[in-house]
């Protein structure tokens, strides 16, 4: 029955009881710190973005970074907010200096909004003003004032100290991942040269930008030398590397990294073919120059127009307000320095040429190949066993496209379960008929004619890149048994082999089932590891009932809906900083078995009754 519609429909809320309700429109999706693009780090992140405006303003070289459990500190050496408005500067909506261009210029905080986000959807927020020897604390709980102390002198210097705890009403059991941070501190440190950043103790600084950041990121060896070019408010990198297959973009605006790209990376991929293409007098398809390339770009705006308040993609056509078109920039800027350098470097243009024109041959050598693979995908497309799609996606502007997801299933029994507990708005199944190829070592032709794989691509619809990703979340929903775990591997070398960018873009997850359910007659407690089935032993008492699950397939959809709803457990599959893609897939997934036959040996456990026995010392 629908409710009367009158006067006591309308509803004023608080500012702070808006952001709590909605807190999706102020930080993108909640999570519980699984994902890189879950609040609690875009919460870290709206802070330290303030703390880096004040840098780019000549204030403040050094900002430091301290989170232990769930208490956050940032501290910053800048200006200090002005002590008369330290509350309004944190908890009043729309107020702040970021309005005035002047004080701030090409900033990231624009719309007075993240600090206040933060406060509001913290348990605890501390905020401290240190402002020409004197300093004003105010504390917080969900937004609202609990302690205020009058402004006192002080012998600390300039700057701002913000201490909170993210909400567990708002964001569950969440758990904070050191290399997700790790990530991001590092592109701050890329962006902004002379700067400091510390965290729980190491130092994060960079000397060489974006050539630093290419460095970092590219696995494996490059085609040649990597290009550096950097003029006024445009900085950006790019090489071609030898062993991956499509393009990688790393694109930043003021400061902020742009996952999801924007006005300023398509011009920047129109600028290089439009150059390139005048350079070497050839009109060259565009994805022969661009194919494997890795490129990192950085352009600062003033008044930039994001399309959502987490900053993900740049929508500004221009570089100011009625100023140069953001494209003619960008193209103005690479067609120049580009042209001058491959003049002045012949050795470079040579091995750029001869790339080319080996992605112009590869491309031919595949063209029929392709084609047949896309006709096999249009025949099952309409009638595709495999795929039990969702009704919104990740390369669409809804704003529920965070929480797109596709489960990864092996068999029809498991993908059943998943399938009827789904939510049909957001989540996905494919499934997998068995073991897919090993794919380690083959060239991107098995792709295309490797049915399965074929298919999977198709849906991910991730041909050329990674720009239209149908789904933001990729999860590989398998058997927590030899033959599950073998399949794991299996889809983690085709997706490190082909698609990289997918892993190191945190899209690859690894759905987490329970082991054991154990109840009794008031209460069931789900448990994923041995620690927790005896806890739950404990708490329920004498002789609950115990099953241990053996595959998802014998979960029922009724049970499902618990553990691939909100409180859906994932594991990131995760690149660590110094991991080599080719080390990695080449110990696990080639021949030397002799090696991974010790290594299995020394890393296995059996457990009996709580005895942990190491087959190698036994």
């Amino acid at each position: 029955m629908i409710a009367e519609y009158n006067d006591d429909s309308i509803k004023s809320l608080e500012w702070n009881e808006h952001i709590r309700l909605r807190p999706g429109m102020y930080i993108g999706k909640l999570g519980d710190g699984a994902s890189q693009d879950d609040g609690i780090y875009v919460l870290v992140k709206e802070i330290i973005d303030n703390a880096i405006d004040e840098f780019v303003m000549g204030s403040g070289r050094n900002i430091e970074i301290s989170i232990k459990e769930q208490k956050v500190s940032i501290r910053d050496y800048g200006r200090g907010m002005p002590l008369g408005k330290v509350i309004d500067c944190v908890s009043k909506i729309n107020t702040g200096a970021k309005y005035d261009s002047k004080v701030f210029q090409k900033a990231v905080g624009l719309n007075g909004v993240g600090t206040k986000a933060v406060n509001a959807l913290s348990s605890y927020f501390k905020v401290q003003s240190i402002r020409e020897g004197k300093t004003k604390v105010v504390e917080f709980s969900k937004g609202i004032v609990t302690n205020e102390q009058n402004i006192v002198d002080s012998d600390q210097r300039n700057g701002t100290i913000i201490t909170f705890i993210p909400d567990n009403e708002i964001f569950g059991q969440y758990h904070y991942i050191d290399e997700y941070l790790d990530k991001m501190l590092w592109n701050y440190a890329y962006l902004n040269n002379g700067l400091t950043l510390s965290f729980n103790g190491n130092r994060y600084t960079a000397k060489n930008g974006l050539l630093d950041l290419l460095e970092s990121n590219i696995n494996g060896s490059t085609v040649y030398p990597i290009i550096h070019i950097k003029e006024v408010d445009l900085e950006f990198a790019f090489t071609h590397s030898s062993s991956q297959y499509i393009e990688e973009y790393f694109s930043f605006v003021n400061g902020q990294h742009t996952t999801q790209g924007g006005t300023h990376q398509a011009a920047f991929r129109e600028a290089i073919v439009k150059t390139i293409r005048e350079f070497y007098k050839k009109d060259f398809e565009p994805s022969d120059i661009r194919s494997s390339i890795v490129a990192a770009l950085s352009i600062k705006i003033q008044e930039p127009v994001f399309e959502s308040q987490t900053k993900t993609k740049l929508g500004s056509m221009y570089m100011e307000p009625n100023g140069a078109s953001v494209r003619n920039y960008i193209n103005d800027i690479v067609k120049r320095n580009l042209d001058n350098y491959l003049h002045i470097n012949s050795e470079t243009a040579e091995l750029l040429l001869r790339k080319i024109l080996q992605s112009e041959k590869e491309r031919k050598e595949m063209a029929n190949i392709k084609k047949a693979a896309k006709e096999s995908v249009k025949k099952v497309s309409l009638h595709n066993k495999k795929l039990r799609d969702c009704r919104l996606h990740y390369n669409t502007n809804d704003e529920r496209k965070l929480e797109t997801t596709l489960f990864i299933t092996e068999g029809d029994s498991a993908s059943g379960s998943i399938t009827k507990s789904r939510d049909v708005n957001t989540q996905a199944v494919f499934s997998l008929r068995g073991k897919p190829l090993n794919c380690y070592g083959l060239t991107k032709r098995v792709v295309y004619e490797n049915d399965e794989f074929n298919l999977l691509q198709a849906a991910l619809n991730i041909d050329e890149d990674i720009e239209n990703l149908r789904y933001n979340n990729i999860v590989v929903a398998t058997d927590a048994d030899v033959d599950g775990m073998h399949i794991r591997m299996l889809l983690l070398a085709f997706f490190l082999q082909f698609y990289p960018e997918v892993v190191k873009s945190g899209h690859l997850y690894i759905l987490q089932t329970p082991l054991f359910r154990v109840r009794n007659k008031q209460k069931t407690i789900y448990c994923y590891s041995e620690e927790e089935r005896v806890n739950a032993i404990s708490q329920l008492g004498t002789n609950p009932e115990i099953t241990r699950f053996k595959g998802l397939g014998e979960i029922s959809p009724d049970e499902f809906r618990n553990f691939i709803g909100p409180n859906i457990r994932l594991e990131p599959v995760i690149l660590k900083k110094d991991s080599s893609i080719k080390q990695i897939l080449e110990f696990y997934m080639g021949k030397n078995t002799p090696d991974r036959q010790n290594f299995i040996i020394d890393n296995l456990r059996i457990e009996l009754d709580n005895l942990e026995i190491n087959p190698r010392v036994a």
